[in-house]
């Protein structure tokens, strides 16, 4: 079916990685990511490459795992038992009923495939499995896709995760007929204090997802050929659903987003059509220290370092700020730069999410401030300071949630103001420069060229001014190599004494 569908983009590439850990230490492979991710497309593609009782040689022709030299080698000949533990759950909601079905729905079949095996139990799942081993020496692949649903949807059952865990583990680990385990879930696994019940498994998640980095969702060349191939603009399916950063060059896209777009013809927050905002506003009103004024930050545009390491990889245990941005993390909400150690809100398509659960949580103070930023960018456009100090004077009463005691806490509030600019322009905090960096810089996006630049410098208790000076004999619009053309320079005061901000623009053109 996957196949078969209007969109298809190849990730058998995957396969080459699963192939070079079969029957090695590092057979156990566990791939966690959000949903609308492809785990369960990938999941399926594994079970059609190994399963030996079909031939899908057909159906991988012209794949790109088709030149691998190890194709032909493990193509269709392995036993595969695939499980998906959300179908088991949601005919159950038990964990000992879920176990129970799973052991006999398995038991009849090696029952039938083996049926002249020298069974010494043949009601114990793994007794039978060692015994067809032992006779045949046919190894099993096991796919469990959904491995984590019992964490996301008996949350409390503690008991009952633990009985789960010991299943998995006693069926997988270090066991002989084991030749490839592959998990997919959303969450990694679950830690009990610093270790995990299922530690013989090398986790792949948002976080870190290593080598596996590429099949976490649509790469940029991906996007760009199916942009050429369905007429859209990718510039704009960049912006609404590009973000996920694993360090380096490597950016990811949104598969489920990118595909809507393509099939509808439409930029929008296909997010919420899956998944809706009250699951985000949950997370985000927790009384934990910073974790409200993070959240604004980001909104912002701002970023976070985060420890993910204390995160014990469920739903409900969290210590900290940290264990909640972690999690959103996992789910999808927030990227994750693995070189720096950030949080921020990857795309369009998630900062309307943001938006949706800021409103539905009652922060009707930074709403206020976010509809109003497009009173103040057409000021801006206009040159009309007056109206923009105006306007970030009443941005900062709307986010008086903020220590607002320096400048940090300026830019922050001075982002939000401006949040209706990245519709058309890529907003950069601490631009670099050849002597220093720009507070904010303004970029016009490729379809949105008839817009000026624009660079922000802020002051704390100086004058506006002083930061036009600043823009000036630092040379910051020099810096700007790849942009010419119509630039506004604004700057932005602060004073303590009289709690006024105060703005200057003047216009600047950049020769080529």
């Amino acid at each position: 079916m996957a196949l078969n569908s209007k969109i298809y983009v190849d990730k058998s590439g995957l396969i080459s990685y699963t192939n070079s850990v079969l029957k090695t230490e590092q057979r156990f492979v566990c791939v966690s990511r959000p949903r609308r991710f492809g785990k369960s497309m990938a999941a399926n593609m594994l079970t059609a490459y190994y399963e030996k009782d079909i031939d899908s040689s057909e159906m991988f022709q012209g794949l790109s795992i088709s030149q691998d030299d190890m194709f032909k080698k493990h193509l269709n000949k392995y036993n595969v038992i695939f499980l998906n533990i959300q179908t088991f759950l949601s005919r159950t909601h038990d964990i000992m009923k879920l176990r129970s079905m799973i052991e006999k729905s398995l038991l009849r079949d090696l029952m039938k495939v083996y049926p002249d095996i020298d069974y010494l139990d043949q009601s114990d799942l793994i007794s039978s499995l060692m015994d067809i081993y032992g006779e045949t020496s046919d190894p099993f692949i096991f796919i469990i896709d959904e491995w984590d649903c019992i964490f996301r949807e008996n949350r409390e059952d503690a008991k009952g995760q633990k009985i789960y865990l010991d299943f998995i583990r006693n069926l997988l680990k270090d066991q002989s007929y084991v030749a490839l385990a592959y998990m997919t879930g959303i969450l990694p696994i679950k830690k009990y204090g610093s270790h995990s019940a299922l530690n013989m498994f090398d986790e792949f998640s948002m976080t870190n997802p290593g080598p596996l980095a590429a099949f976490t969702g649509f790469t940029e060349w991906e996007v760009r050929v199916l942009c050429e191939q369905y007429k859209m603009d990718f510039f704009e399916i960049q912006r609404w659903y590009d973000g996920y950063c694993f360090g380096g060059d490597t950016h990811i896209y949104s598969p489920r987003s990118v595909v809507s777009a393509m099939l509808t013809g439409n930029y929008d927050n296909f997010w919420n059509k899956t998944e809706t905002f009250e699951a985000l506003r949950n997370y985000i009103v927790m009384n934990y220290k910073g974790l409200k004024d993070t959240v604004v930050n980001l909104l912002a545009g701002g970023r976070k370092t985060v420890n993910t390491n204390t995160f014990s990889n469920d739903m409900t245990t969290f210590q900290s700020a940290d264990d909640v941005l972690t999690l959103l993390v996992h789910l999808g909400y927030l990227g994750y730069d693995f070189i720096s150690r950030e949080v921020f809100i990857p795309n369009s398509e998630i900062s309307s999410e943001f938006c949706n659960a800021v409103e539905s949580a009652g922060w009707d103070m930074v709403v206020k401030s976010i509809e109003q930023s497009k009173k103040i960018l057409a000021a801006t456009w206009n040159m009309d300071s007056e109206t923009v100090a105006m306007g970030l004077s009443e941005s900062h009463m709307e986010t008086s949630i903020l220590a607002y005691n320096d400048e940090n806490a300026l830019s922050c509030v001075i982002s939000l103001a401006y949040y209706s600019a990245r519709e058309y322009y890529q907003c950069i905090r601490e631009f670099p420069s050849g002597k220093g960096y720009a507070d904010i810089v303004f970029l016009p996006r490729q379809n949105h060229l008839d817009k000026p630049g624009m660079i922000v410098e802020l002051k704390w208790n100086h004058s506006s001014e002083s930061a036009i000076s600043q823009i000036k004999e630092r040379r910051y619009a020099k810096s700007l190599e790849n942009y010419s053309g119509k630039l506004l320079l604004v700057g932005i005061n602060y004073s303590t004494k009289t709690k006024v901000h105060e703005c200057v623009i003047e216009e600047y053109y950049k020769e080529p």
